[in-house]
């Protein structure tokens, strides 16, 4: 099988890529606009795990990155069958004071690119035939299917939270446009999954060390080894969507009833990491 994951350069889409080709045996066209790290990373899990590793430079916030990309594939004859659609951009910032340039940039990357890669690539997995070896295998105790699609959302799609304003608006774009496609696509046997984690344990916050290991351990919080690797058995199952840690799923309902007074609250204290 071939998997094409987006941003697979560093972070949770590194791990994207480490897991298919480790676990699963996957060949790889990883995508990022980053091309030193992409070429370093394709190489070292070739030659580490074995597989095909296909480094495709792009930079997926543009207009028409998503028919660029796809009209490439089809021109070069890669045949994707897993599509992980991971790249994305996180900011802080009051959203007067954004420039144009990066709200475009976040619409266009998490909104419509992701719309664009799920329409083109899952067409071709619709239209797909499967050998009759494929048709048998089984991954994760399941037959194989066409073509699998997974898309990253989070939690903050059920927030209003000042400061990450079009963040959480982008996501709870991605999490009801996946759920709304998987009734689509499983007639097909083509099957998509949206993940909405909650925290990922990433210095993103700041937090110290023991904090960070308390929230790991309440399952707020979650490593990006264990996300991915809960994310890959959830697509290949056919799961329609998936939060993880027990806390964070309990939780859920309540976000969108989150007291006013506690969100003034918030923004007072994530002023710091705005700008």
């Amino acid at each position: 099988m071939l998997a094409l994951v987006t941003g697979a350069s560093s972070g949770i889409g590194l791990q994207y890529a480490t897991q298919l080709a480790r676990d699963y045996h996957c060949d790889l066209l990883l995508v990022s606009n980053q091309q030193q790290e992409l070429d370093q990373v394709a190489a070292d899990l070739a030659a580490q795990y074995s597989v095909r590793t296909i480094a495709r430079f792009a930079d997926l916030s543009l207009p028409d990155a998503a028919e660029t990309l796809h009209d490439w594939c089809v021109a070069e004859g890669y045949q994707v069958d897993i599509l992980i659609n991971n790249a994305g951009v996180f900011f802080f910032n009051p959203y007067c004071e954004t420039s144009m340039k990066r709200i475009e940039l976040m619409l266009q990357l998490h909104m419509i690119t992701v719309a664009k890669l799920t329409r083109l690539f899952a067409a071709d997995m619709i239209h797909r035939k499967l050998t009759p070896e494929e048709a048998v295998t089984r991954i994760c105790g399941r037959k194989r299917m066409r073509g699998y699609i997974l898309n990253m959302s989070s939690m903050s799609a059920w927030m209003a939270m000042p400061g990450i304003q079009t963040y959480n608006a982008t996501k709870a774009f991605i999490y009801n446009f996946s759920k709304s496609i998987w009734y689509e696509l499983r007639p097909h046997n083509v099957g998509i999954t949206v993940m909405a984690p909650g925290a990922v344990d990433t210095g993103l916050f700041g937090l110290a060390p023991n904090l960070r290991k308390l929230a790991v351990a309440l399952t707020v919080s979650i490593p990006p080894e264990r996300l991915v690797k809960r994310a890959l058995k959830k697509m290949f199952r056919g799961k329609k969507a998936d939060t993880p840690g027990f806390i964070n799923w309990l939780s859920t309902p309540l976000l969108k009833h989150t007291p006013d007074w506690i969100l003034f609250l918030a923004q007072k204290h994530l002023a710091k990491f705005m700008h």
